[in-house]
């Protein structure tokens, strides 16, 4: 006959257990804490993608925020079940009947730990989509600048002003993507003037272009007073070189900007997962360690898990595959009563 011992058993006497259900009690209130935390980390990165939403030609993915709050949620309410279940842990008459949910509860922690894993390392890969979904949406955005009259487009120049004063950037790339649209709407034009006709007639197009950009490219902390026109024509400013001086705009894009402002936000709340899948690694699988005997005085056996590796998670797919042939069975009962 095969004995089937414990997964990593251990021994404990009352007072080990009493430091034990005290120490995972504090660490389970901890990780609800942490869990909070992630809850609202999500629901910032959502607000933050919604408000930028225009800047992302609203193809942004909710993908993560969503996930982070998903799992902010069950972080809080599997910690605070582990934390009750602690606290009542010293009371063998209340302990009895948490006892028989260990393994589940168990389980359960390792797909809620897989969940993290899955959640962290898209954090980290979905870094990618942004950068993309930005380029093209502020390539637009500075397309449609001017569309202060269409529906759909009334905020836009609103909402990149104010991007590139907060994010101190300016274009897509660089301040010369203002010098390849008309970001002056038509109703702003003077068509009876010739130098404005004949610049218009010049482009193939038919775009008022120019070597200016918005007054929002601005950098306020330059001495000089800004230098938003003509910002390639020498003659036209007194003691100026575009090529040698340091111009008084932001020289750095708003795609670099935005993407290092959401980048690093993914890759603070990634590390966060990370350290909260650790703490949750070395939490839950010590929850099996606390079952007391019905006498609390003397050594109790604790271990792991009750069975080996293979046997439990063996036992766990013969449950799950029972459980889908009875759905099924399920099913076909149904089907044939409505035929």
């Amino acid at each position: 006959m095969i004995v089937k011992m414990p997964f990593m058993p251990v021994k404990f006497n009352l007072q080990k257990r009493v430091k034990l259900a005290q120490g995972l009690w504090m660490i389970y209130w901890l990780s609800v804490i942490v869990g909070i935390l992630i809850f609202s980390l999500g629901i910032f990165f959502k607000i933050e993608l919604r408000k930028r939403s225009e800047m992302m030609d609203s193809n942004e993915s909710h993908l993560v925020p969503n996930l982070l709050i998903l799992v902010g949620l069950m972080a809080c309410g599997l910690n605070a079940f582990g934390g009750k279940v602690c606290h009542d842990s010293l009371d063998p008459m209340k302990f009895a009947k948490w006892k028989p949910m260990l393994r589940s509860y168990l389980l359960l922690c390792c797909g809620f730990n897989g969940l993290l894993l899955l959640t962290a390392v898209l954090c980290f890969l979905m870094q990618f989509a942004v950068y993309l979904t930005l380029a093209e949406g502020l390539k637009n955005s500075i397309k449609f600048y001017k569309d202060t009259d269409t529906p759909g487009r009334c905020f836009m120049k609103r909402t990149l002003d104010m991007t590139q004063i907060e994010f101190r950037c300016c274009g897509n790339n660089n301040f010369r993507d203002w010098f390849e649209v008309q970001w002056i709407s038509n109703r702003y034009l003077d068509m009876s003037n010739d130098l404005v006709k004949d610049r218009v007639l010049s482009n193939v197009e038919g775009k008022y272009l120019m070597d200016s950009v918005p007054f929002s490219c601005c950098n306020p902390g330059s001495p000089r007073p800004c230098i938003q026109h003509h910002l390639t024509n020498n003659s036209a400013h007194y003691d100026y070189d575009h090529r040698i001086e340091e111009l008084n705009i932001w020289t750095r894009g708003c795609r670099e900007a935005l993407f290092s402002y959401f980048s690093s936000m993914m890759n603070s709340i990634g590390m966060l997962i990370l350290a909260t899948i650790i703490l949750e690694v070395r939490l839950h699988p010590q929850h099996t360690t606390m079952e007391d005997p019905e006498n609390p005085e003397c050594e109790s056996d604790g271990w792991l898990l009750e069975k080996g590796v293979k046997e439990t998670f063996g036992e766990l797919f013969s449950k799950m595959k029972i459980l889908g042939k009875k759905n099924q069975v399920d099913e076909g009962g149904d089907a044939e009563a409505t035929t």
